[in-house]
């Protein structure tokens, strides 16, 4: 019976897993036809049904869900099984998923990881681009990247980077037309491009400092979004004032398309950790990927 079961048995968790046949095809490499047949004849030979299925949804049923719970855990062992038997010929190979936010990932996590891939071409690295505080042991996730204060407690957290800063900044022609705020409580009076913050569902308010004390700003504008790049598109357009992490407008600031303000009052962040479980069970892929990512002053 385990040896006409096994390969459905994996297709049931990987199904329950994306909750979509046609997301779990894709991962196994099989069409969805072949997968729905697969988990129908498991149901048969079991007598019992394992998925409910909807025109929009599917999801383990009371006894799939068990049966997964039971099956998934079995079959992560024999995974990591065969891949210490790799690794003890010398061969560093795996799969890694990752999350991070748009900024993270573009300005710390990519140039980290793309010497590593390099280095170790039979790793493969999923990295999932979400501005919200993910969960990654539900998400199935191995690592996520977030500020260091971001880190729950019960994390191993990493330091892949170093302190950064916000910036204020907007066009010089908007400058020259609506004036300079000259204490970040000005900036109530002008068209400001706000962030809506994925996890809160809120706006999120711009944050300074005086000496000690912490200052957060409610502003106003035209225009919310909740990605980094638009945002900055539409400081460049000349469609207000934009609150967004320093590197990712050092050049423009540079070459003349934007303009800083507000400098002193800006405060800087803790940067950015790679997190994962305390009780995960390390691969080599990924004691070395944490080794590659790892910040050095």
């Amino acid at each position: 019976m385990l040896k006409e079961n096994f390969n459905d048995l994996i297709y049931l968790v990987m199904v329950a897993q994306e909750r979509s046949f046609t997301r779990a095809a894709a991962k196994l490499g099989v069409s969805q036809s072949a997968l729905s047949h697969a988990i129908r004849g498991l149901e048969e030979r079991l007598n019992v049904r394992l998925l409910t299925r909807t025109t929009r949804s599917v999801a383990p049923t009371e006894a799939g869900e068990r049966l997964v719970q039971s099956v998934e855990p079995m079959l992560n062992d024999i995974e990591k099984a065969l891949v210490s038997v790799q690794e003890k010929q010398g061969n560093i190979s795996g799969n890694i998923r990752i999350t991070a936010g748009e900024h993270a990932l573009t300005t710390t996590l990519w140039p980290l990881l793309k010497p590593f891939l390099q280095q170790y071409p039979e790793v493969n690295v999923e990295m999932s681009v979400d501005n919200t505080l993910t969960d990654i042991v539900s998400g199935r996730f191995d690592a996520g990247v977030r500020l260091g204060e971001q880190v729950e407690k019960d994390m191993v957290a990493v330091r892949i980077g170093p302190d950064w800063s916000m910036a204020t900044v907007a066009t010089p022609d908007y400058f020259a037309q609506h004036g300079i705020p000259a204490t970040p409580y000005e900036l109530q009076h002008h068209n400001c491009i706000n962030m809506r913050l994925p996890t809160l569902g809120g706006i999120y308010n711009w944050e300074f400092r005086d000496g000690d004390r912490e200052i957060k700003v409610k502003v106003e504008g035209q225009l919310i979004f909740n990605n980094l790049s638009s945002r900055i598109d539409a400081a460049v357009s000349g469609m207000g004032i934009a609150y967004v992490p320093e590197d990712s407008v050092k050049s423009l600031i540079a070459e003349g398309k934007l303009q800083r303000i507000l400098q002193a009052w800006c405060t800087p962040f803790s940067g950015y950790y790679l997190y994962y479980p305390s009780r995960k069970q390390h691969t080599a892929a990924f004691a070395k990927l944490i080794d590659a990512v790892k910040y050095r002053t």
